[in-house]
């Protein structure tokens, strides 16, 4: 029953507009990993409307079978089993893999953290691979509205760790993976949907 499975009104909210983008980006066949599933809601969701891709779930070890009553209440045959993914390992334990997609992690992640999902990703991403990334970001060394300020404030707070990351430092991590911004959409909700590709 709906009210047993982990639910996060904030996927609900912003799942259709994703799925708008994914549906742009990844057009043909392939394996998507994605990178933080959470309650498993968008994977249900964007699996269900895509189904040329095959969806490879994961999460932290401590959290990656959070998603298991939403794929088992789909049963979707193109989602995968989940994977219990530690991004500052080196060893990943994901099936080849020919995009990637996370949502609202950079901002939970310890900047140590995003900086290894970055290169993970550029390590086993193919040639032109696209990594989707959709969360709040600060632009010119500010925030993008009030919303986002307080928001930031909370995360400090909660753990010195966390934050809302810069884009420009984003980039210049990015291109250190070999991997360059090729689109930049804004989202509700003071949101942006990035799109980094594999050079």
């Amino acid at each position: 029953m709906q009210q047993e499975k982990p639910y996060s009104q904030a996927c609900e909210n912003n799942k259709p507009f994703i799925l708008e983008k994914l549906t742009l980006i990844f057009h043909t066949p392939a394996t998507i990993l994605e990178v933080g599933t959470g309650t498993g809601q968008h994977a249900v969701h964007f699996a269900g409307h895509l189904p040329h891709l095959t969806w490879q779930p994961s999460d932290h070890p401590d959290n990656y079978q959070l998603c298991q009553p939403w794929l088992e209440d789909c049963r979707l045959g193109n989602i995968l089993a989940p994977v219990a993914l530690d991004v500052g390992e080196a060893d990943w334990p994901v099936p080849e893999i020919h995009g990637a997609f996370s949502a609202n992690t950079a901002h939970i992640m310890a900047w140590e953290e995003v900086q290894a999902m970055f290169s993970g990703l550029g390590q086993r991403l193919p040639e032109n691979g696209a990594f989707c990334l959709y969360g709040p970001f600060n632009y010119n060394g500010t925030y993008t509205s009030d919303s986002n300020r307080q928001f930031d404030q909370y995360l400090r707070a909660r753990n010195a760790r966390m934050g809302i990351r810069h884009i420009e430092d984003m980039e210049a991590m990015a291109g250190d993976n070999d991997l360059f911004l090729e689109s930049d959409f804004e989202m509700p909700a003071n949101n942006r949907f990035l799109v980094w590709r594999k050079r």
